[in-house]
């Protein structure tokens, strides 16, 4: 079997063969959620690539996430939206789940909006709730940052302090104000799944302080960080947690309920981005 190249080389490769497929150059990237691909859809002459396409991406295989980098202009600015992404749970090591960020921050993206669907387990969090993401839990057991640092990409000890941007959140609750939209604030734990928690674990997330928990986010906004890229992530509140909605949980009525969202998640974005590709990387 071939050695796979090292990631700073899968990198460029990728990266060139998208600059290749359009002349747009992206200033922000969008990670579309569970749910939320067809968010895609607001963006202005939109090129649409396939993952399979594009040369050392790794492919989604979950539904509801299609599986395509979409160039665009939203607002009349140029974005990079990932629609889907892909999962640890898939089989995939935590490096590959962060490919499509970190293929967005060669692109030259200067700041990264992520969106998920998520479980509450705040009991305050309602389904159709809206949560910007202030901080996380990694309870994955992986990191994409595992094995040899490559300088080229990213220093071997970043500081996740402020792993999710202040500056961007701020803009991005000023924007929902303005808007009318509510937007809250938590704290959010990414498990590995695919299966979802049992109240006994429901129970004890919420004791080490998480609001809500999900499938995927961490890895992502860790290897932005990695790349000096600011990120800010915002969560649809699917479904309450197992042991707390009395329901039996299932992926058709997570995609269901995030897809009722995407129209009050669309109008923020179209507010939240031109403005973040006008600030650059700050305020």
């Amino acid at each position: 079997m071939a050695r796979r190249a090292d990631l700073h080389t899968r990198l460029s490769y990728a990266a060139a063969w998208v600059r290749g497929r359009s002349d747009l150059r992206p200033a922000v990237g969008l990670v579309l959620g569970s749910g939320l691909g067809g968010i895609a859809g607001r963006l202005e002459e939109p090129v649409a690539i396939p993952w399979a396409e594009i040369p050392e991406f790794p492919v989604a295989t979950v539904e509801g996430h299609p599986g395509q980098l979409v160039l665009g202009r939203l607002g009349g600015a140029v974005v990079g939206a990932m629609q889907g992404r892909v999962h640890g749970y898939e089989g995939r090591p935590a490096d590959d789940v962060a490919f499509g960020v970190r293929l967005l921050a060669r692109l030259g993206v200067r700041a990264l909006v992520l969106t998920n669907a998520a479980g509450a387990v705040s009991p305050a969090l309602r389904a159709g709730d809206l949560v910007r993401i202030r901080d996380h839990l990694n309870l994955t057991g992986a990191n994409p940052l595992t094995g040899p640092n490559d300088d080229r990409i990213g220093p071997r000890f970043p500081d996740m302090g402020d792993a999710y941007d202040p500056a961007l959140g701020a803009r991005l609750d000023a924007c929902a104000a303005r808007l009318g939209i509510p937007v809250g604030s938590g704290v959010y734990a990414g498990v590995a799944g695919p299966s979802y928690e049992t109240p006994a674990e429901v129970a004890m997330l919420r004791v080490l302080g998480a609001d809500l928990v999900g499938m995927s986010t961490v890895h992502e906004v860790i290897a932005a960080r990695h790349a000096g890229v600011p990120a800010v992530a915002l969560s649809v509140v699917t479904n309450a947690a197992a042991g707390a909605g009395g329901a039996r949980l299932a992926h058709a009525e997570v995609l269901a309920a995030a897809g009722a969202a995407a129209d009050r998640v669309g109008a923020l974005l179209a507010a939240l981005v031109p403005e973040l590709a006008a600030a650059g990387s700050g305020p």
